[in-house]
């Protein structure tokens, strides 16, 4: 898997212990710095928000938000992920 032009990434904190999260996160972030677009599926939003460019929340296969982190609070996210 020698230079992927895009990397998917599903669930990757599911189960896992805090610190290799972060460890994971921080592989991730430097992935994409070196320029391979990378489509991740988390729940894990800090994590999401501290790397993702645009972020986009799904309610019942919806796109129900979407927007950079900058422009997206965690209430807008809460009441789009539970519907509120």
């Amino acid at each position: 898997m020698g230079n992927p032009r895009l990397l998917l990434v599903d669930e990757v904190s599911l189960g896992l212990a805090p610190v290799v999260v972060r460890g994971l996160y921080r592989v991730l972030r430097t992935i994409a710095e070196e320029g391979t677009t990378t489509l991740v599926v988390d729940q894990d939003v800090s994590q999401i928000m501290e790397l993702a460019q645009r972020v986009y929340c799904f309610r019942k296969g919806t796109v129900s938000l979407e927007g950079r982190p900058a422009d997206l609070t965690r209430a807008r996210i809460a009441a789009a992920y539970f519907g509120a």
